[in-house]
């Protein structure tokens, strides 16, 4: 199904606007508002918007925009005084939580090379969530 770009950015807009607070109301936060939108409105369920290439071009700005936001927040006096806790603690987490969802997607039946990029995947989008509560 495939609209145009005003209509992808209003479908967008509104699915933030509705997850955003419903997720805060259930105590979620903000960015797993965002990410359970993108899950509804994405083509694996509602396949709302148009094709995955023109929502590529959306996700990488929001990619740019959430690097940004991690710029803003982050004094980098701080930054280099947690280095050592940031690093070693940061990376035990991707390493256990990408081990443990390559095992569990091995497990359902997916080939090790798609269950490894899936718990990369979600071991690195741990970011957005760990800053906002930080």
């Amino acid at each position: 199904m495939s609209h145009g770009l005003l209509f992808d950015a209003f479908v967008f807009l509104a699915a933030a606007v509705i997850s955003v607070p419903t997720a805060k109301r259930l105590g979620l936060g903000s960015v797993l508002g965002y990410l359970i939108a993108g899950i509804i409105i994405g083509p694996y369920l509602l396949n709302v918007v148009g094709k995955t290439d023109d929502v590529m071009h959306v996700a990488e700005f929001g990619v740019v925009l959430m690097l940004f936001l991690v710029g803003l927040e982050l004094r980098p006096a701080l930054l280099w005084q947690l280095k050592g806790p940031i690093l070693g603690t940061g990376g035990l987490q991707v390493l256990l939580t990408t081990a443990a969802l390559t095992g569990v997607a091995h497990l359902i039946g997916l080939p090790l090379q798609q269950g490894l990029a899936i718990g990369l995947i979600l071991a690195l989008s741990s970011t957005a969530i760990v800053l906002q509560s930080l």
